[in-house]
């Protein structure tokens, strides 16, 4: 097959869940004799075009800031649309898929879709709904409808990345037959080989640092549990804006020699070392719709998973509650609670942890990949 990946954001140029996915399922693609194309921003230079493991990409304009005062910027979306329709129209697909964000880019891949007969998938992370108006203020209502346009009227088929965002888009509206669940995937393989870093920690955070992360609320956790374990080590991993916000609360909070922060980390080897020499693995976000890499990556290295109960977070069915991890509500004493009870009793932590690294085998990429070409065969 002859397929077509569109997304602003290109891996390992921009580092985010969705763009991992992409990465890692184009390049076992093409492994497996496909052809691969990847329409994107010039995020590695000048040229129009380049290659990487397998997989052409597309520079349609040039890189630009994704995110503009902690939201998805509108401009850079619109610069992308404006300029993905050209690029798609030299060449004929079997398949075009379109993930989800920035919205906008889903009409020129529809035209070109339309225009070419070739069957149209829009990779779908997360539902908003009611969110929007919280994401976009007065502008939030447009965003909900076009949410609503995209799904209803452009996909011949959509990928749900996970059970709860096929059920979120099943009360939209959307027809179960039209939705394939596939899930995100880790590389089970390559994480099982790599040892724990020497810096030892015992709670670490992998993520961007947006408000929709709640980092704020971990370290004030941080600040509760320090009488008990007064040294208490955690790793924060990541970057983005609110870094500095939350580096001067850690000051505030007194917990400067409980908390480092790593900022962002280039070498996955050495994230995952990290991640390795900690205890407990703590995800307060409450914007993840349902899937969550990082969480399968933590749970690989066999750490337990602290997650926040939020119709926008991590999939029910994703951490098993008290098997492999546990949902919390969003309060500093929830995420301190559960943290100090595994940090007391390290059989507990033990038993959680090897049925975290056994059900984290199940979402190798390696099976994820079979699983998203099928889709695109059927189609």
């Amino acid at each position: 097959m002859k397929i077509a990946y569109i997304h602003d954001a290109v891996y390992p140029f921009v580092k985010g869940g969705a763009e991992k996915r992409m990465y890692e399922l184009s390049r076992r693609l093409a492994r497996r004799g496909h052809e691969v194309h990847i329409f994107g921003m010039r995020w590695w230079g000048q040229e129009t075009e380049t290659e990487l493991e397998g997989v052409r990409l597309h520079g349609v304009c040039r890189a630009l800031p994704l995110y503009s005062r902690g939201r998805r910027s509108i401009r850079a979306a619109v610069a992308f649309t404006r300029s993905v329709l050209p690029h798609l129209a030299k060449e004929k697909f079997d398949v075009i898929d379109c993930y989800q964000a920035p919205y906008l880019h889903a009409f020129p891949a529809k035209t070109m879709a339309l225009l070419k007969g070739t069957p149209l998938v829009i990779t779908w992370h997360e539902v908003w709904r009611g969110y929007w108006r919280e994401y976009l203020g007065s502008l939030g209502a447009v965003g909900r409808v076009m949410e609503k346009v995209i799904l209803l009227g452009m996909a011949d088929r959509v990928i749900a990345v996970s059970d709860q965002t096929k059920d979120d888009l099943i009360s939209l509206g959307i027809s179960v037959e039209k939705i394939s669940v596939v899930p995100n995937g880790i590389d089970f393989g390559e994480i099982s080989g790599i040892p724990p870093a020497a810096e030892r920690l015992d709670v670490v955070y992998l993520g961007r640092l947006i408000k929709p992360k709640n980092v704020d609320v971990l370290l004030r956790a941080v600040a509760a549990l320090r009488g008990e374990f007064p040294e208490l080590k955690v790793g924060i991993i990541g970057d983005g804006p609110e870094r500095g916000t939350l580096e001067k609360l850690a000051g505030e909070l007194g917990i400067n020699k409980n908390v480092k922060f790593f900022g962002f980390v280039e070498d996955f080897r050495e994230v995952i070392g990290l991640m390795k020499s900690s205890k407990v693995f703590v995800i307060p976000s409450t914007q993840e719709g349902g899937a969550s890499i990082v969480t399968l990556e933590a749970n690989a290295c066999g750490l337990p998973a602290i997650a926040v109960d939020h119709p926008l977070g991590i999939d029910k069915r994703l951490i098993l509650e008290g098997k492999t991890g546990f949902f919390v509500k969003l309060s500093p004493d929830a995420i301190a609670d559960r943290v100090g009870t595994l940090l007391r009793d390290e059989k507990l932590r033990g038993k959680i942890s090897a049925n975290a690294m056994e059900l984290s085998r199940s979402y190798d990429w390696n099976r994820i990949v079979g699983l998203v070409e099928r889709v695109y065969s059927e189609i």
